[in-house]
């Protein structure tokens, strides 16, 4: 069992009522290894200057990590296959609409690879996509999607 952690910080500028829903969205997600990524609430969800477009949003942080997922899986199986991969690059795509509940979810997330191999074993058409079935089914965070959420709020 591992555990992964992620500290996210949002202040409220001094400035903003806050109250009037009228605030900046702008936070930072600080992980384990150090690294700060500045962070927003999407400008599809929350209009600007509310959001900040530069910064990663949730959606997306979530279509990268289910991409990330995949390809890490995908370049480990293919290794252990005999496949020399030279390039892998995907244009991830992910909807959010209202799902069978009702509910605003990211409905559908399509990852579009594109593998470049070299060397003297090439996979057929079968047998790469035979890896991208395997390395989805491998994938800790496409097995996660429907994952039990739990909520420990304190007050600071």
């Amino acid at each position: 069992m591992a555990t992964y952690t992620a500290t996210i910080r949002w202040q409220r500028d001094e400035t903003e009522r806050f109250v009037d829903n009228r605030y900046s969205r702008a936070h930072d997600w600080e992980f384990d290894g150090g690294i700060v990524v500045p962070a927003s609430s999407s400008a599809h969800v929350v209009p600007l200057p509310f959001s900040v477009e530069e910064a990663v949003d949730p959606e997306e942080a979530f279509v990268a990590s289910l991409s990330s997922c995949h390809m890490l899986w995908f370049l480990s199986l293919a290794a252990k296959a005999g496949y020399r991969v030279d390039a892998y690059r995907d244009a991830a795509e992910g909807v959010m609409a209202k799902n069978a509940a009702g509910k605003i979810a990211m409905t559908v997330v399509t990852l579009h690879p594109v593998v470049s191999f070299s060397g003297d074993k090439i996979p057929g058409e079968a047998e790469h996509e035979a890896l991208h079935h395997a390395a989805h089914e491998a994938c800790f965070i496409a097995n996660s999607v429907l994952t039990e959420v739990r909520c420990i709020p304190r007050v600071g």
